[in-house]
């Protein structure tokens, strides 16, 4: 009787482990050895050089002489005013990768923007003179050329909409000046909204991302890049993001023969539905985007819609959030007629759309005090303010900060948070816009911004 059930235990157990399991061996690790052999020759370490211009400082003082005028002092003026530089050129480093095999490199805008000089340096050592050929600032991405007389490596673009949260993914880039490093590690979160522009829609990776990894590729276990690396959290450890390879694929044309990109407009202002919202609506789920704003004589007004519309679908797609809209509609070219579907006073309607192109401004929740302050700011939302590990949700995050612009001169950066203007609190991107129209022009606006753990007032005068 044991010898029977011995066998039959171990006919059991051999019959388990000969079964095929196609499942695990879907997403067993990847060979990343052969992956960095075949991948590395595709990447490239990217420098720029810019001039940037130093503020004069006003004049060192030196004591009180007490005869007036101190002597020495015109000296001492003219001694640092001659050594201290009015100029200097700014260096940067970053990464690309090669997508033809007549020198078109991807990169992000931020590692390039500005450049008076683009250097490449290949994986065989050689430096070529790299020329931008197109760049987008919305989504972060540029486009730019070398001229080489062999063929180069290329790096094959997958299906970032394939990718699938804990599949494997390695990163290649140029950290800390560290060229051809490679980390390997999982997709952690997909469609990651963290306040960098109107169309964020990142990877989440915890494959080590750092500074100089900007524009380098994000690769899955087939060798195919299926995101553009571009940014991090300020502190935060295995915390990184990818711009998804599709949404790069659908503007490389536009950045190659135009220089730059056109978009798609619809002319509306949309905000999240929130659970609150949705009950009121009579609305199952915290789905769709609510229009908020209808733009006079825009493509959204000639087609019925109407402030209160919940948008449903969009040219056959659902919008589960209200930050799809932005995205699908900007993908979709001028001039093409598509359907929407919306929820109108409990019930579902649909209603044809033309749509238009958009100009500069014209994006969805954009803010009209970005060129007054030079900030272009973005609602903090739960899910930024938990990648960017705040406690609390109130303010608005900022975006962008112009070159030059009363904001950056102030001291604000890229990632602040405003809770305050001239005293009102701020909760949203309307309070924000409100409190900058109610400001005065000759008079300083008083800021409380948030950077990291702390707080600060910041005083700043609108152009």
């Amino acid at each position: 009787m044991r010898k029977t059930v011995f066998f039959l235990a171990a006919t059991l157990l051999a019959a388990w482990i000969m079964t095929p399991l196609p499942a695990m061996a879907k997403y067993s690790p990847p060979d990343f050895v052969e992956l960095a052999k075949k991948l590395k020759p595709t990447v490239v370490n990217i420098g720029t050089e810019k001039k940037t211009k130093q503020r004069r400082q006003q004049p060192r003082q030196y004591g009180n002489s007490p005869f007036g005028n101190d002597p020495f002092q015109d000296f001492f003026d003219r001694f640092f005013d001659e050594q201290r530089p009015q100029a200097q050129r700014q260096k940067s480093l970053g990464s690309g990768f090669i997508i033809s095999e007549d020198g078109y490199i991807l990169t992000n805008n931020h590692v390039v923007d500005g450049a008076d000089e683009i250097k490449v340096k290949l994986h065989d050592g050689r430096e070529l003179k790299g020329e931008l050929k197109g760049s987008d600032a919305k989504l972060d991405l540029a486009l730019i050329k070398v001229t080489s007389a062999e063929k180069l490596p290329v790096a094959f673009l997958g299906n970032s909409d394939e990718l699938e949260v804990g599949a494997w993914v390695m990163a290649i880039g140029n950290p800390f000046g560290l060229a051809e490093t490679v980390t390997a590690g999982i997709v952690s979160a997909k469609g990651r909204v963290i306040g960098s522009g109107p169309y964020d829609d990142f990877i989440q990776t915890d494959a080590s991302i750092n500074p100089g990894n900007s524009g380098g590729p994000l690769i899955n276990a087939a060798g195919e890049v299926i995101g553009i690396n571009s940014a991090i959290i300020a502190g935060g450890q295995g915390i990184g993001f990818a711009i998804p390879v599709n949404m790069a694929k659908s503007i490389i044309p536009q950045l190659r023969d135009k220089g730059k990109v056109t978009r798609g407009w619809i002319g509306v202002s949309v905000q999240a539905v929130t659970k609150e919202l949705a009950d009121s609506f009579g609305l199952s789920g915290e789905k769709g985007a609510l229009v908020s704003e209808i733009l006079p004589e825009g493509p959204a007004e000639k087609g019925g819609i109407k402030t209160g519309d919940i948008i449903l679908f969009f040219d056959g797609k659902e919008i589960k959030e209200m930050s799809d809209l932005p995205r699908l509609v900007a993908a979709t070219p001028a001039g093409k007629n598509v359907v929407v579907r919306i929820m109108r006073d409990g019930k579902e309607v649909t209603l044809p759309l033309t749509i238009d192109k958009m100009k500069d401004g014209d994006d969805e929740e954009a803010t009209d005090g970005a060129d007054r302050l030079g900030l272009a700011v973005r609602q903090l939302t739960k899910e930024l303010a938990a990648a960017m590990r705040l406690k609390d949700t109130a303010g608005v995050v900022v975006a962008e900060v112009k070159a030059d612009s009363p904001a950056m001169l102030a001291g604000i950066q890229r990632g602040d948070i405003v809770k305050e203007v001239n005293g009102k609190k701020i909760a949203t991107v309307e309070e924000y816009d409100k409190a900058l129209a109610a400001g005065k022009k000759d008079k300083a606006l008083r800021l409380l911004v948030k950077h990291g753990d702390s707080s600060r007032y910041i005083a700043v005068r609108m152009e």
